[in-house]
């Protein structure tokens, strides 16, 4: 299988990075970047071909992943339309229903969606998916093996629920570096050098997500074997609930589910 990535950012970078790694030749992976210097440095990282010409990128691919910014999605279809020769079109990019985009790209059938979130970067994230009518079980297959070299992978029937995963998975990494952050200021308030409130902070967590993915208990079981009656946890979670903590982060997934939706219907006119 032959991958084009147009577009040569972070997350194609992680995706390439994770593809040879599972063992794809550089024969088999292919970038089209309009910037020189980014070129260069995928050339240079990867040791695969980068070009600036879409129609030599995507001469001999049978998967094409549209890995470029959101509003630059619509120029790029209207030149990808008349080159296209029946591939597989995986699209990252976050916010495009994929009727939109098959409209874009005058009626084309074979697409699959892909939310990927950040901790792709370091092999450790996590994809919804979601496939067009017109794809086949082979192309799903394909889409899950490509993002599957950067993590897990999850799929949706029901286009719409990628709202949500954008708002929990795509979006939640912002969440849990806010919850560090703040674990790490308290922690120097309270004494700790920076250096200290870091490593404890992040080791608590990594450690805590280890626990709680590693467990067959459900996480509020968990949380209630952590909180001893009177002690010094218990009054943590007694202080959070006063301030009705959960409600609020709760409301601001919901906010950022509601913004996700927005986006989408804003290029659904386009």
């Amino acid at each position: 299988m032959n991958i084009t990535f147009i577009g040569g950012g972070n997350m194609a970078s992680a995706l390439i990075s994770g593809l040879l790694q599972q063992g794809y030749s550089a024969e088999q992976l292919h970038v089209v970047e309009i910037n020189a210097e980014n070129r260069d440095k995928i050339k240079q990282s990867f040791g695969i071909p980068a070009v600036a010409d879409l129609a030599d990128g995507i001469s001999n691919s049978d998967v094409i992943v549209l890995s470029v910014k959101p509003q630059q999605l619509f120029e790029l279809t209207q030149k990808l339309v008349p080159l296209l020769n029946n591939q597989l079109i995986l699209s990252i990019a976050a916010g495009i229903r994929a009727a939109d985009l098959m409209r874009w790209l005058g009626g084309y059938q074979r697409v699959v969606r892909a939310m990927p979130n950040t901790p792709s970067l370091v092999r450790s994230g996590v994809t919804g998916l979601y496939a067009a009518a017109g794809t086949s079980e082979s192309d799903k297959k394909d889409a899950e093996s490509i993002l599957a070299a950067v993590g897990s992978t999850l799929w949706v029937d029901d286009e719409e629920v990628l709202h949500a995963v954008t708002a929990i998975s795509g979006s939640g990494p912002a969440y849990v570096f806010y919850f560090i952050e703040s674990m790490q200021q308290a922690a120097i308030e309270l004494g700790l050098t920076p250096s200290q409130a870091r490593q404890l902070s992040l080791q608590t967590f990594t450690g805590a997500s280890k626990l709680a993915d590693t467990s067959d208990e459900d996480v509020a079981t968990l949380r209630a074997r952590v909180t001893s009656k009177g002690g010094t946890t218990e009054q943590a979670i007694l202080t959070m609930e006063k301030n009705d903590i959960k409600s609020k982060i709760i409301t601001a997934i919901h906010a950022a589910n509601k913004r996700s939706r927005e986006l989408s219907d804003e290029y659904s006119r386009i």
